[in-house]
């Protein structure tokens, strides 16, 4: 047994030693010469300050951490009246022998395709974890009729939108993309609070896009199919102001993204916004000193400055932005009606029975999805990001 005194010393010296554990945890980053301007927050965000080279954020994909990622939860094809149906199913998003898939199924398959032109959805849960996510473009609740079938996809979309968002930094993300007609997948990132207002006026920023299409050529003979991915900023004072086109970038492999996995990478600092492919370069966008005001040359338009009380010249990229990871299909904007496939495209993007027409001509596109395999997933081996 120890003594009265024994004890009150082996007491302060335990006291004393997580005292300085503590506190040696704290001062690690402080012990860098000039912190990071990285910021970051929500739930799985660690408190800053940051050195340069802190890891930040990390997920590999052991297990699939739903409290770090949340399903978007919604019928309304993100703005562009896409085919799908974003849901929170192990069907469509799972983790697997420590990558992530977001996989691609048939509602047909599921309620059966009648349901599709006579269906009710109502996709409004009992409990906050099921409520739908966003209810804009009929995203919540619709009704199929013989003219306008109901979303015939289900798929996934995830964001850090409460448990990580960060403004300035690195990040990599390790993907294999998906081959098959009219698949849209997406690593991008979105303002976690829209400080200067709704889309793009607080800016978007697309890590990558591609087409799941093996061979799909756009006029000028280029594959922009698999073969193809982009990344973009979105940005400007009103939704009929996107000058997107300023910041696009594209990079093309014969072999196809689908092939192998690569490594898309964004470095993200105080006064540019770069992006690379496994280390190499793709472009780096740094607006004028007077910001992406004087870079769209907006004065002209009659529009109020949306970023003028901002101390940044990149603005609105001088917010935290969250992490979305996606895998959409066909819609009204992404892939051009004059773009040569085989077996053609099965819908007109003017048409208002594009997804009706898309379902009808699912014997052109099925068969390339392969879904008894892997072939139609979106595969990320992992999510980095680092304080600058």
């Amino acid at each position: 047994m120890f003594s009265p005194v024994t004890s009150y010393l082996f007491c302060c010296r335990s006291l004393l030693s997580t005292v300085l554990l503590l506190g040696s945890l704290k001062s690690t980053l402080a012990q860098c010469d000039t912190p990071s301007p990285t910021t970051a927050s929500g739930t799985h965000a660690p408190s800053g300050p940051y050195c340069s080279g802190d890891l930040i954020f990390e997920d590999e994909f052991d297990e699939f951490d739903l409290k770090k990622w949340s399903h978007e939860l919604t019928l309304g094809g993100g703005g562009n009246w896409e085919f799908e149906w974003y849901a929170n199913s192990r069907y469509n998003s799972y983790v697997e022998d420590g990558l992530l898939y977001l996989k691609p199924t048939l509602v047909a398959d599921e309620m059966g395709e009648e349901f599709l032109s006579s269906g009710h959805l109502d996709i409004n849960g009992g409990s906050p974890a099921d409520e739908c996510t966003n209810p804009q473009w009929y995203g919540c609740v619709r009704d199929g009729t013989p003219t306008n079938y109901l979303n015939p996809i289900k798929s996934a979309r995830i964001r850090t939108v409460n448990s990580f968002s960060f403004k300035y930094g690195k990040a990599e993300i390790r993907a294999k993309l998906p081959a098959g007609d009219w698949l849209w997948p997406a690593i991008w990132f979105l303002p976690r609070w829209n400080l200067y207002s709704g889309w793009p006026v607080s800016g978007e920023i697309d890590l990558m896009e591609s087409r799941g299409n093996r061979n799909l050529v756009n006029g000028s003979g280029v594959n922009i199919g698999t073969q193809m991915v982009g990344s973009t900023l979105h940005w400007g004072p009103a939704s009929n102001y996107n000058m997107y086109s300023l910041t696009h970038t594209e990079k093309l492999d014969p072999n196809g993204f689908d092939a192998d996995w690569h490594n898309y990478q964004l470095t993200w600092d105080e006064k540019s916004i770069s992006f690379a492919i496994d280390n190499e370069p793709l472009a780096t966008f740094e607006p004028p000193e007077g910001g992406f005001w004087e870079w769209g040359n907006f004065d002209s338009t009659g529009l109020d400055n949306p970023w003028k009380h901002s101390k940044s010249k990149l603005a609105p990229f001088d917010q935290e932005f969250y992490i979305i990871l996606n895998l959409a299909c066909g819609g009204t904007a992404y892939f051009p009606d004059d773009a040569t496939n085989p077996g053609g495209k099965p819908w007109a993007n003017t048409s208002p029975t594009a997804s009706t027409d898309f379902w009808k001509g699912k014997d052109q596109w099925l068969p390339t999805w392969q879904l008894e395999t892997d072939n139609a997933a979106l595969k990320i081996d992992y999510v980095k990001i680092w304080a600058l």
